[in-house]
């Protein structure tokens, strides 16, 4: 086996765990539970279950449904975030039980035709995200489809408090898409300044810590290097990291050293989602 094919094979086999783990978390609610109110902007514990099942059907090549949305969804702003909403809102009216035989039909489904694929790392897909949709490669895509199914996991766990999977394998490839992130929100959404030097100290169930430099082209990079009297230093724990990066909630426990105004920019830009 190359080693393209063991890193698809890893996203597959994270994707299979936060999935799978979602349908064991949702197959006993109570009917009021599905209702809960999630992280995730505007979307119920219901929602989010559905948004999965759409995006896993698309994949799947299955067609979007025909739907008009309500015009007072206070949440949805902008092409991409209607594109998201449609299929969720069409099944607003499913009852648990027709979302829960949908979505373990939708993993049966979808687990095949990733056991079948005969796509290699490199080769190119078509990632569905309405008017952001491209071609990526397809680790790419098998990457994004562990992110979203693992994070929408986390907005779950939380409004359910059935905490769980931290530290999970989905939990490592979020925490290197996040960090891939982190050079953009400095020196782009941030405005940091030629020579800014963020060290970013993150504990819990994925501890790291990486230093975000801003070079002479105004392009910032990241690495796992050490630097002395970095111009910014933020602690935080991994949840916290998590939701910061993913726009859930507001500002969690961040301990700040160095330049504090800076610090309230970055922090101010670090979600990472659409």
């Amino acid at each position: 086996m190359t080693d393209n094919e063991t890193t698809v094979q890893t996203c597959v086999d994270a994707w299979t765990q936060s999935i799978e783990a979602i349908s064991e978390l949702v197959a006993a609610l109570p009917g009021d539970a599905w209702n809960r109110p999630t992280e995730c902007p505007g979307w119920s514990v219901r929602d989010v279950v559905s948004h999965i099942i759409a995006l896993e059907s698309e994949l799947l090549g299955d067609p979007r449904p025909i739907h008009s949305l309500p015009s007072d969804l206070r949440h949805v702003s902008g092409d991409f975030a209607r594109y998201m909403e449609l299929p969720v809102d069409k099944r607003r009216c499913h009852t648990p039980p027709e979302l829960t035989g949908e979505l373990e039909y939708t993993i049966i489904r979808r687990s095949r035709a990733l056991r079948d694929s005969r796509h290699q790392a490199e080769d190119l897909v078509r990632w569905p995200a309405g008017p952001l949709s491209r071609d990526v490669p397809y680790l790419t895509l098998l990457r994004l489809r562990v992110f979203d199914v693992w994070v929408h996991e986390q907005d779950l766990r939380r409004a359910l408090a059935l905490p769980g999977n931290l530290d999970s394998p989905g939990a490592r490839i979020t925490r290197d898409h996040l960090v891939s992130a982190l050079p953009r929100t400095v020196a782009k959404s941030a405005g940091a300044p030629i020579g800014t030097t963020l060290a970013l100290d993150v504990t819990g169930a994925q501890e790291f810590f990486r230093t975000v430099r801003v070079g002479a082209d105004g392009r910032a990079t990241v690495d796992e290097s050490v630097t002395l009297a970095p111009t910014v230093s933020l602690g935080m724990d991994w949840e916290t990291f998590v939701r910061l990066s993913c726009g859930r909630g507001k500002r969690g426990p961040v301990t700040v050293d160095g330049d504090h105004e800076l610090a309230d920019r970055i922090l101010d830009h670090f979600a990472v989602t659409p």
